[in-house]
């Protein structure tokens, strides 16, 4: 059965990260991709210039409006911007029966801001609904009210810092360590698990947090256990990181090749 994952995100026109991200990792995973919009967004691979927030309201009819007719099986949820966005996002979730990725989008590669500050304690608040929260190490550390992680012990602790939110599982990114490596680390009830993995010598790194929590997301709609939907996930994203100089897009951040597994041409 193909599973049915939502995406509850912001829109990159640019198609590298976002919603367009998401649905392209969904839908290269084997998944059926649908899409909940929380924000418009004006960037390109050099930056954002411009957010527009959809209204909250109207983010929790598009949940609502799925649920009413579609089986849901798995939900990442990306950019959320507000606090009042988080709330209406976590009610129209409520008695959902699937797992959540949480994906805490909070600054863009290029240092825009994507959710307010003041919306952090929020966030916070919707931790323990996740399965599973993949934060990178600026987000840990904005999260956490911490120093960023510059080494990997302090990665384990501050992964157990962030379990102790309530997630039910963390996928701390390693991606902003120094060095040849970029491992990533997966705590939960059963302790600590290193995701190690090659860091590719490229540019073309725009929208691999959307792109990583997606696939995950999907491989626990297909039924796969967290840890072995993490590493799938994790190889899934090295692959199209690997060969995403084969795109020409932009003159900055170059997106992933989502699609690298299929022929360039017909």
């Amino acid at each position: 059965m193909i599973p049915n994952i939502l995406s509850i995100a912001g829109s990159d026109p640019s198609g590298g990260a976002g919603i367009q991200a998401d649905i392209k990792a969904i839908s290269a995973n084997g998944g059926y991709a649908m899409a909940a919009i929380t924000a418009l967004t004006v960037q390109n691979t050099c930056g954002v210039r411009g957010v527009q927030m959809v209204a909250p309201t109207f983010v929790a009819d598009q949940i609502r409006a799925l649920r009413d007719d579609i089986r849901i099986d798995a939900v990442k949820i990306g950019m959320l911007g507000t606090a009042e966005i988080i709330q209406v996002v976590a009610d129209a979730l409520h008695g959902l029966d699937a797992p959540i990725v949480l994906d805490p989008v909070m600054v863009a590669k290029g240092g825009d801001r994507l959710l307010e500050a003041e919306a952090v304690a929020a966030l916070r608040a919707l931790l323990p609904r996740a399965t599973v929260i993949t934060p990178n190490l600026p987000e840990a550390a904005d999260l956490l009210g911490q120093p960023e992680v510059k080494i990997r012990a302090v990665m384990e602790a501050q992964a157990r810092d962030l379990l102790a939110l309530g997630p039910a599982a963390v996928l701390l990114k390693g991606g902003h360590l120094a060095g040849e490596q970029s491992p990533d680390l997966l705590a939960d009830a059963d302790g600590l698990t290193w995701l190690p993995g090659p860091r590719h010598a490229t540019k073309q790194t725009h929208g691999t947090g959307c792109t990583l929590s997606s696939a995950l997301a999907t491989y626990l709609g297909h039924g796969l256990p967290l840890a072995k939907a993490a590493e799938r996930a994790k190889r899934y994203v090295a692959d199209a990181i690997s060969q995403a100089d084969a795109l020409v897009v932009g003159r900055g951040h170059g997106p992933t090749h989502h699609f690298h597994a299929l022929k360039g041409r017909p």
